[in-house]
């Protein structure tokens, strides 16, 4: 199978939250979706932005909204985020006991469907659902917190979802999020890897959407990108 052109996916995590409108107009030329981590102080400890500021973006840009709902009771509240005109939204296998059931769920709210598995969490008993989602993303760290340092030893999961995805001849798109930068994006697409969140290697650059540039180059070159 021919893999797919990469995606990067800049993370306004990183972003200034006081101008994030002007923070996704820096990166909108250059980045293929916006990536948008939906935190609630329960599921991981942390608490960010939720479905009214996905709502208010939504006007002000036409980039894809890939969202990242690292939530508890994910069923509630995932088509809301789909309703809202999220291309993609990804909850976590961890915090749902029926994810094929909420995956047809936001496909009939017409979003994608992804399936994020954390930092310890097996793979192995999620493969078999795979033909039921558009996106598997693959935690690099523990899911919670942006800035953290990115762990190899975690794309055993991509080299794993890759080898079924292909035996399968599956369309799945495969996302890593966690300390993707420069350093560690070329790793990623070796393993199988095309779909590339990234924070701090965007917003914390001098020139975010030339860092999107660098960050696609690299993936494009290794791993077997076109």
């Amino acid at each position: 199978m021919t893999r797919p052109s990469p995606i990067v996916a800049p993370s306004i995590l990183a972003a200034d939250f006081a101008h994030l409108a002007d923070e996704v107009r820096l990166v909108e030329q250059d980045a293929d979706w916006l990536h948008i981590d939906v935190m609630d102080n329960h599921f991981v400890p942390n608490l960010t932005i939720g479905l009214p500021v996905v709502q208010s973006l939504r006007p002000i840009t036409q980039l894809p909204f890939d969202v990242h709902l690292m939530i508890d009771e994910p069923r509630r509240w995932a088509p809301a985020y789909a309703d809202a005109g999220a291309y993609n939204v990804t909850f976590h296998a961890e915090a749902c006991d029926n994810p094929v059931a909420l995956a047809k769920d936001l496909r009939s709210a017409g979003a994608k469907a992804g399936l994020a598995i954390d930092r310890d969490t097996p793979i192995e008993p999620y493969l078999e659902l795979l033909p039921s989602f558009d996106t598997l993303l693959v935690m690099t760290i523990k899911a919670g917190f942006g800035g953290q340092r990115f762990v190899p030893e975690l794309l055993d999961k991509v080299r794993q979802v890759r080898a079924a995805q292909e035996s399968g001849h599956l369309e799945l798109r495969i996302e890593v999020d966690g300390g993707i930068a420069a350093d560690t994006i070329e790793q990623a697409a070796e393993a199988g890897a095309d779909a590339f969140v990234a924070g701090t290697a965007v917003y914390g650059a001098d020139d975010p959407a030339a860092a999107i540039r660098r960050l696609r180059g690299l993936a494009a070159g290794r791993g077997g990108h076109r």
